[in-house]
């Protein structure tokens, strides 16, 4: 089996302005996705981010504070998960709980570096 990445692109829970219980609610889709691709055997890791970071680029290395894309935009937090081939990991996707928020997966494979 392969590696692939999901990567979680959607707005932030905060910018949605959901109850406690909604919220609450929501975490739990989450941990019964989790815990569903964990019973499958191919869930490897996955955190989420924290929303600030930094931009490193160009050849002098300039740092600047970001990301600062359009909120929809945003990576979320990502998941390592195997799968036979890229068809296969799109198909673990199904129990993604932000579809319904807006949100989306990037589905990669992560590459294997001989070494």
């Amino acid at each position: 089996m392969k590696d692939f990445m999901f990567l979680f692109k959607g707005p932030y829970y905060e910018e949605l302005e959901l109850s406690p219980e909604k919220a609450q609610n929501h975490m739990e889709k989450w941990f019964a996705w989790i815990e569903e691709l964990r019973s499958q055997g191919i869930y490897v890791d996955g955190k989420p981010l924290v929303r600030s970071g930094k931009t490193v680029s160009g050849i002098d290395q300039v740092v600047t504070d970001g990301p600062f894309a359009e909120s929809k935009e945003l990576v979320g937090g990502y998941f390592i998960i195997k799968a036979n081939d890229i068809d296969e990991a799109v198909a673990a996707t199904k129990g993604f709980p932000d579809y319904g928020l807006g949100g989306s997966v990037e589905v990669r494979e992560v590459m294997v570096i001989p070494m």
